[in-house]
C-alpha cells in the first residue's frame, strides 16, 4: 500500500512538472502536403504516363538523341583505329575513360542507398524519390560500363572477363584486380534491376486497371483513335510485366517479403561495389594511390555525387510536373543535410590525405600531393576542392535549402567537382611517377571528348523513356507515409473520414 501511494505521489508531482514546463510539440511537415487523399496521389502519378507527351520532352528526347550519337561516333572511331585515338600515352594509360568509369559508378550509389538501406532504416522520406533514384542507378550503371569495355582495346575479346574455365581448367582471369570490377558491378546492375523491377510490379498493376476501365467505359470523346490504341498498348503491355498483381492480401505479403530480401542484399552492394572500385587504385605501389583511406573516401565521395545527382533530376521534374505536394522542402532538406554532410567527408579525406603523406615521411608520397595541388593540374584540384568541400557548406543555411533553384545550380557543382575529383586522383598520380624521365603531361583528344559528353545523352534517353512510359514514383509506398493512412488515428488534421474517402484510390 506504501509503495501504491508513493508511485501516485510521484505521478502527480511528475505531471505538475509537466503542466509548468509545457514541452514544445515536434512539429513535423509532412511527407504529402495540402491534405491531398489517396484518390489524388494515384490519379496525379499516373497520368504523367496517361496524358499526352508534353512538348518539352520531345525537344528533351531530340537534343539527347543528338548527343548520345557523339558516343556512338567516339566508340566506332575507336574500334575502327584503335586506343591510340584516345589521349593515353606513356605514362598515362588511364586517362578519361577511368574517370568516367569511377564517375559514372558513384553517381549510381544513390538510388540503391535511397531503395535499400533508407527502407531498412524506415525512412518515410524516402518514397517519393526513390523511383527515380533506382533509375538512374541503372542507367549510370549502363554509362560506366561502356568505358572499361572499350579501353581494353579489343572489345571482340571481351568475353575474356567472365569466368570461363580454359583447357586446362583454370580460371586465368583471376589474376587481374580489375576483374573484381565485373563480378561487383554486374552483380550490382542485375541487382538494382530486380530492385526496381520489383518495387514497379503494384503500379504498374495500378496503371493496367486504369486502361482497362477507360477500355470498358469507352471514354474517348473528343480523345481520337490514338488515345484508345495507347490504352489497348498499355493494357497488354503492363498486363504482361505486372504478372498478374490483383492487390490481394498475399500479393501484398509476398511483394514486401521479397522487397525486403532485396533490400538486404542490397545493402552490402552500396558498400563494396565502390569500395572495390577504389581497390584498383589503392592496391597499387604509386604514390598518391597506394592509401587505406580510399574505400570510405570512395563511398562517401559516391553518395555525395549520388544525390547531387537526384537533386538535379528531381527539381526540374517537380517544377514540369507540379509535384510540389509529393516533392516537399522536407525531401529537399533531407537531401541537402546528406550532401552536406558526405561533403565533409570528402574534405576531411582531402586534408588526411595531405597529413597521411606527411606522417608517413615517404618523400615520393608528398611530392605526389603537393604536385596535386599545386603542380601542373592545380586548375583540376582547385575545381574539385572549391566544388566539393565549399559548396556543400551553404547547405548550413536554410534560407539556400529552401531555394529549390540555386539548390540546383549547386546539385551541378556538385557533379562537376566530384568528376574532377576522379581525374585529379586518377591523371596526376600517373603524370609524375618516380622517376622524372617517366613524367608526362594528359591532355584529351575530341574522341575522349565527344565519348564522354555523349554518355550524358545515353543517360537522358533511357530517363526520359523511364517518365513516359513508368510510374514515377511508387503509389503505394507514397500512400503509406500519409497521416490519413495512420490506422490510430493520428490524422494530424485529417480524420477518419478521409481514410475512407482516401481508401478507394488503392483500388485504381
Amino acid at each position: 500500500m506504501a509503495t501504491t501511494s508513493q508511485e501516485c505521489s510521484m505521478d502527480a508531482a511528475q505531471a505538475e512538472l509537466l503542466a509548468k514546463v509545457q514541452p514544445a510539440e515536434l512539429h513535423e511537415q509532412p511527407l504529402v502536403t495540402n491534405d491531398r487523399d489517396f484518390n489524388w496521389v494515384t490519379d496525379k502519378i499516373c497520368r504523367i504516363v496517361e496524358t499526352k507527351t508534353p512538348l518539352w520532352w520531345w525537344v528533351c528526347m531530340a537534343v539527347a538523341l543528338v548527343t548520345a550519337a557523339f558516343t556512338g561516333f567516339g566508340l566506332v572511331w575507336l574500334v575502327s583505329s584503335g586506343v591510340g585515338v584516345w589521349g593515353l600515352a606513356n605514362p598515362i594509360n588511364w586517362g578519361w575513360a577511368i574517370v568516367n568509369f569511377v564517375f559514372w559508378i558513384g553517381i549510381g550509389h544513390a538510388g540503391t542507398l535511397i531503395s535499400a538501406v533508407l527502407c531498412l532504416l524506415k525512412q518515410g522520406w524516402r518514397t517519393s524519390i526513390n523511383r527515380a533514384a533506382e533509375a538512374m542507378t541503372i542507367f549510370a550503371v549502363v554509362c560506366a560500363g561502356i568505358f572499361p569495355l572499350f579501353h581494353v582495346g579489343r572489345v571482340w575479346f571481351a568475353w575474356w572477363l567472365f569466368p570461363i574455365p580454359n583447357s586446362n581448367g583454370i580460371w586465368p582471369q583471376f589474376r587481374s584486380p580489375l576483374e573484381w570490377d565485373v563480378f561487383a558491378v554486374s552483380t550490382y546492375g542485375t541487382v538494382s534491376v530486380l530492385f526496381w523491377y520489383m518495387g514497379m510490379i503494384p503500379d504498374l498493376g495500378v496503371l493496367r486497371d486504369r486502361a482497362v476501365q477507360r477500355l470498358t467505359k469507352n471514354a474517348y470523346e473528343g480523345a481520337g483513335a490514338l488515345a484508345k490504341g495507347m490504352d489497348v498498348f498499355r493494357k497488354n503491355l503492363y498486363a504482361i510485366f505486372a504478372m498478374g498483381w490483383r492487390n490481394a492480401g498475399n500479393h501484398w505479403r509476398n511483394y514486401e517479403m521479397a522487397y525486403l530480401i532485396l533490400a538486404g542484399i542490397s545493402t552490402p552492394l552500396v558498400l563494396s561495389v565502390h569500395t572495390i572500385v577504389s581497390f584498383d587504385f589503392a592496391l597499387a605501389v604509386l604514390p598518391g594511390w597506394h592509401t587505406t583511406i580510399f574505400p570510405p573516401y570512395f563511398v562517401a565521395g559516391a553518395i555525395f555525387s549520388g544525390f547531387g545527382m537526384v537533386l538535379t533530376l528531381m527539381l526540374p521534374l517537380r517544377a514540369l510536373y507540379g509535384l510540389h505536394d509529393l516533392i516537399t522542402q522536407r525531401h529537399i532538406d533531407n537531401m541537402c543535410k546528406i550532401c552536406l554532410g558526405t561533403g565533409s567527408i570528402v574534405g576531411y579525406a582531402y586534408i588526411m590525405e595531405f597529413f597521411i603523406a606527411w606522417y608517413g615521411a615517404n618523400p615520393y608520397e608528398s611530392y605526389a600531393f603537393i604536385n596535386r595541388a599545386f603542380g601542373q593540374y592545380w586548375w583540376a584540384y582547385l575545381m574539385m576542392f572549391s566544388c566539393n568541400v565549399f559548396t556543400p557548406q551553404l547547405f548550413w543555411f536554410s534560407a539556400v535549402r529552401k531555394n529549390a533553384a540555386l539548390v540546383w545550380v549547386m546539385s551541378i557543382f556538385i557533379n562537376v567537382g566530384m568528376w574532377f575529383e576522379r581525374f585529379v586522383i586518377t591523371v596526376t598520380s600517373l603524370a609524375n611517377d618516380f622517376l622524372p624521365s617517366s613524367w608526362g603531361y594528359y591532355s584529351p583528344t575530341m574522341v575522349d571528348i565527344l565519348t564522354f559528353f555523349g554518355t550524358f545523352g545515353l543517360f537522358s534517353v533511357l530517363f526520359l523513356l523511364f517518365l513516359r512510359f513508368l510510374p514515377l514514383m511508387p503509389i503505394a509506398e507514397v500512400k503509406f507515409v500519409m497521416p490519413a493512412a495512420d490506422p490510430h488515428g493520428h490524422d494530424h488534421g485529417h480524420g477518419h473520414g478521409d481514410v475512407a474517402q482516401g481508401g478507394q484510390g488503392d483500388h485504381q
